[in-house]
């Protein structure tokens, strides 16, 4: 059967787009329904008068013009088939229509013309709006953004131009023009097509916002950080389509059993006309149940049964912000039955964050001032630990003094001079080895909670101990609770890190198999083993030494806002938001699909079957056998494209549609 989803969007041309549309193809614009039309008009017209026994010469023409209209399409494609040794059902059925006319039959002929045509538009009609749900992300995408120039004026230009340092403005009620970091301005910015929150969120200096969201009532100044190629909203767009053109297994089984059938389905046909004959059959009643048969027998809807769901699917995730590399990834997801998750970057946000501050006894520090004077000593230094103080003193809103004299030794710490005061900070066994007072107390406090403990010295003095930890991601928990009801299994968190704060982290997330100190191949090793018990393991990692185990995993998902490069590249599937929640949803999706491309072949075999068997025992109709046979196509592809709907994103965190 005909399929538009091979054809390519027009490449974009700058100018002002619809602000929320959803580009919908026309019914018309197809050729498909055009011609189906027309075939539907001459037949209308040519039937009462056949009816009435009205001259022949009136209707022959129209009768004649509706099997070409219908039927010149579908047959020019299978002589082409043909033509490369492949036999196309679709020649098959414009044969049975020219047999039927053969017979005398011009009537039933027409019919069965008209309604494949009819089914062959539907189904055209139904393909476009899974390639309408993929092209149509190319809409929320702006054509033009405002460019601010270094003399202060600004210029409007296509937003395929703007390079990574550019400042953009973004007015209010416009859509943002590129992935980058608010420089100044505060506003609401709707991102619901990006991450499918539901409110806008504040946005203000130093915070992210996404091309294609739309700007609230302030206006913000935007430093581009990713170029318009890799965008997020680019980067769906440009793997949904990727991933629309893939075969999933199912289907490449389909199609090499197809010919096959399709040869048989002949053979069987021209037994079903001769042995009538050598029993004594007229040849008329003979010929137009081998004609019926080849009809019912065909399968169209066996052939369209896998790629509608799978492709639905894609589309679906993709506007949630999972990426499926292909229609093989979108199958193979709903076949997972063990998650392995990394830890740093996956289960936490992959950034130190100050978790405790403890200003010790005697000192006259609160948190703050003692959190002002580390990040002060900190402020030179490109350590991650030193930029989680001074981010924390930011977040504060802290006065930081003025420190001279910085001085750093890789592996200590950092030393300031701060009003007078020689300041310290760094790590506590170097700075302080033989502490025992309160300060010793704090860093084992810290240590023990899972946090880098680091001591701030003033003068040689201990001041005070601040705790800085990787900080559990908020759906983190329900996250592996979902994996766990959808998989029958606890995921197993596989780690580089030490034991005892992975052993912390599991438990707050309530996984109990824990492999901590693991490198790269041990993460591979573990994979393979359970691979090796007949598990479907999921993998889901972020950094550069998940990727072999990403690799080696029955499928695997990379965290797209974080993850490196090599595991992007490496994983089946990317999390472009980094929402953890997304995973179990698209779980549920894929199992979701494979129900759906079952639901397909029972419906599509029944259908053969009785119709055949009607047909083989008593007389089946012609126009009854076209009905059933092109209805049971129509079903089954408007049955896979409900996994387009947006009640079809199941979220199991949240418990509904996203």
């Amino acid at each position: 059967m005909s399929s538009v989803l091979d054809q390519r969007p027009a490449p974009a041309v700058p100018g002002p787009r619809p602000a929320a549309a959803r580009r919908r193809t026309r019914v018309l614009a197809l050729p498909e329904a055009r011609w189906a039309l027309a075939a539907l008009v001459l037949f209308l017209g040519a039937l009462p008068l056949k009816l009435l026994d009205a001259p022949v010469w009136t209707w022959a023409p129209l009768f004649a013009a509706t099997y070409v209209t219908g039927g010149w399409e579908p047959g020019w494609e299978g002589l082409k088939a043909l033509k490369d040794k492949t036999l196309d059902v679709d020649l098959l059925m414009v044969v049975a229509a020219l047999g039927a006319a053969a017979i005398g039959q011009v009537l039933d002929g027409a019919l069965l013309i008209v309604i494949f045509a009819t089914s062959g538009a539907l189904e055209a009609v139904a393909t476009a709006r899974t390639a309408d749900s993929v092209r149509g992300l190319l809409d929320l995408a702006p054509a033009t953004a405002t460019r601010l120039l270094s003399d202060g004026g600004e210029e409007t230009v296509a937003a395929d131009d703007l390079r990574v340092g550019d400042l953009i403005l973004a007015r209010p009620g416009e859509r943002v023009g590129a992935d980058g970091q608010v420089l100044d301005g505060v506003s609401d910015v709707d991102q619901s097509t990006i991450t499918g929150e539901p409110l806008p969120v504040a946005k203000e200096a130093g915070d992210e916002v996404f091309a294609g969201t739309v700007n609230g009532t302030g206006a913000l100044r935007v430093r581009v950080e990713r170029d318009p190629s890799d965008s997020v909203i680019a980067r769906i767009v440009k793997m949904v389509e990727e991933a629309s053109e893939t075969k999933a297994p199912t289907q490449l089984f389909i199609e090499k059993i197809e010919q096959r059938y399709s040869i048989g389905m002949v053979t069987a046909t021209l037994a079903v006309f001769a042995i009538p004959l050598a029993f004594g059959s007229a040849l008329q009643p003979a010929l137009l149940r081998a004609m019926t048969f080849m009809i019912v027998a065909s399968p169209c809807a066996v052939v369209l049964s896998t790629m509608p769901p799978l492709l639905s699917a894609i589309a679906n995730a993709g506007r949630h912000g999972v990426l499926a590399k292909s229609a093989v990834v979108m199958e193979r997801l709903g076949q997972v039955d063990a998650v392995a998750l990394d830890k740093t970057g996956t289960l936490t946000e992959g950034a130190p964050r100050v978790t405790g501050i403890r200003p010790l006894p005697g000192t006259g520090l609160t948190e703050d001032t003692l959190l002002a004077l580390a990040a002060a000593a900190e402020h030179p230094s490109e350590h991650p630990l030193a930029r989680a103080v001074v981010e924390a003193a930011r977040e504060r809103g802290l006065p930081l003094p003025e420190a001279l004299d910085f001085s750093s030794v890789p592996g200590r710490g950092v030393s300031s001079t701060i009003g007078g005061h020689t300041v310290q900070v760094g790590s506590p066994g170097r700075l302080l080895p033989a502490a025992t007072g309160p300060e010793a107390a704090a860093v084992a406090e810290l240590e023990d909670g899972g946090q880098t403990a680091v001591l701030v010295l003033r003068d040689a003095n201990p001041v005070g101990v601040i705790g800085i930890a990787d900080r559990l991601r908020p759906d983190a928990a329900a996250t592996v609770a979902a994996l766990t009801e959808l998989t029958g299994r606890t995921p197993v968190l596989l780690t580089g890190d030490n034991e005892r704060a992975a052993r912390r982290l599991a438990a707050e997330v309530g996984i109990t198999d824990v492999r901590a100190g693991l490198l790269p191949q041990d993460k591979v090793a573990a994979v393979r083993q359970w691979e090796s018990e007949r598990h479907n393991v999921l993998v889901v990692g972020d950094g550069v030494n998940d990727a072999p185990a990403l690799a080696a995993a029955h499928t695997g998902i990379a965290l797209g806002k974080v993850g490196s490069d090599l595991a992007l590249e490496t994983a089946d599937a990317v999390v472009v938001r980094d929402e953890l929640a997304t995973i179990p949803s698209v779980v549920a999706l894929s199992r979701a699909a494979r129900r759906l491309v079952i639901q397909n072949l029972v419906i599509a075999g029944v259908f053969i079957t009785a119709l055949v068997a009607w047909d083989l025992i008593a007389t089946l109709p012609l126009p009854l056998g076209v009905a059933g046979h092109e209805g049971s196509t129509v079903i089954v592809g408007l049955n896979g494209l409900r996994l387009l709907r947006e009640a079809a994103w199941k979220s199991p965190v949240r418990g509904g549609a996203a």
